[in-house]
């Protein structure tokens, strides 16, 4: 069984090495504009996004409600509500921590890689685009509201109607726009897909250069130790499995067939790196080590892709014999 190692995985990686050798352009003292940049960036991110988004399917896939409800609720429900369980331990030594991992719970599913590997392993696919697309709708909403219950609390800079509000005009408003222009524009992402797909990983590329660069600059990481890396990862791995674990027993009990189940568990266990790198931009304030709060998202993602990678390779050999 062969396994081909995610180029953008390894660009992240080179793209934080650089990041920590050249932190001056990313500083907050640089002449170069990477915050407006990256804003025009984001914005433009969600215009594309409601250009592909396709009511069609939508509406065709609101059809099957339970597979869609356990998706959801297994995203923005029993992800953040398993990260809140271990709140008390954190609160008081390593809040920043935690709360890069209650990040990473409230986001989006991902869009791409879920829809990808649901086809591998022979699942429900119009399903997996149908979950995947209304999930980073959602998000919009309910992501900024798990984070409020606990930034708010801590950070005296942090206000949600701010957020509101950016989340509106740099997220929100350009979905809206996209969704209208759809009769002009859709043909142009289905031809341009591809070159769409590189525009949104290099603005990803782009605030992780920035966070990181910051945070290098700022001595973020000095309390974090290659054990403490270690300990996210595993903590990474066993939130994946738990959460994989209890859709699977949840599928079975409301007596899904073979192809609804694998769409759940990989539609329910992944968690987007690119709506997480663009909302962390918006919802957190200066005060907040950026880099520190994207590094559980980053592992999640390198993580849940091999992992996937190897069940989907698994389910399709299942499948043809």
């Amino acid at each position: 069984m062969k396994f081909k190692i995610d180029k953008f995985v390894l660009a992240i990686i080179a793209v934080v090495i650089i990041a920590y050798f050249f932190r001056e352009p990313g500083s907050g003292q640089s002449k170069i504009p990477l915050d407006a940049i990256s804003s025009i960036g984001v914005s433009l991110i969600f215009f594309f996004y409601g250009l592909k988004l396709s009511p069609e399917k939508i509406k065709s896939g609101l059809k099957n409600w339970k597979l869609h409800v356990l998706i959801q609720a297994s995203t923005y429900l029993l992800f953040p509500a398993i990260v809140i369980i271990a709140y008390p331990f954190f609160k008081e030594t390593h809040f920043s921590v935690w709360l890069a991992f209650l990040f990473l719970a409230a986001l989006p599913s991902t869009v791409s890689s879920s829809v990808v590997m649901v086809s591998i392993a022979k699942g429900n696919i119009p399903a997996a685009i149908f979950n995947a697309s209304i999930s980073g709708l959602i998000g919009i909403a309910i992501t900024p509201l798990w984070v409020g219950l606990f930034l708010e609390q801590t950070a005296a800079d942090f206000d949600l109607g701010h957020i509101y509000l950016k989340l509106l005009t740099e997220i929100l408003l350009p979905v809206v726009l996209g969704l209208a222009l759809q009769r002009l524009g859709h043909a142009y992402t289905v031809r341009y897909g591809k070159y769409l797909t590189l525009f949104d990983k290099t603005i990803v590329l782009l605030i992780v250069y920035k966070s990181f660069a910051e945070s290098f600059e700022k001595n973020i990481f000095s309390s974090v130790d290659v054990l403490d890396l270690l300990l996210m990862a595993l903590a990474v791995v066993l939130l994946f499995y738990g959460i994989y674990w209890v859709i699977g027993l949840m599928a079975r009990r409301l007596g899904f067939n073979r192809e609804d189940t694998i769409t759940a568990r990989f539609c329910g266990t992944k968690k987007s790196l690119v709506h997480g790198t663009v909302f962390s931009k918006v919802l957190f304030p200066a005060s907040m080590p950026a880099g520190l709060i994207l590094l559980p998202l980053m592992l999640f993602h390198a993580i849940q892709i091999f992992i996937v990678s190897v069940i989907a390779s698994k389910m399709a050999q299942e499948k043809e014999i």
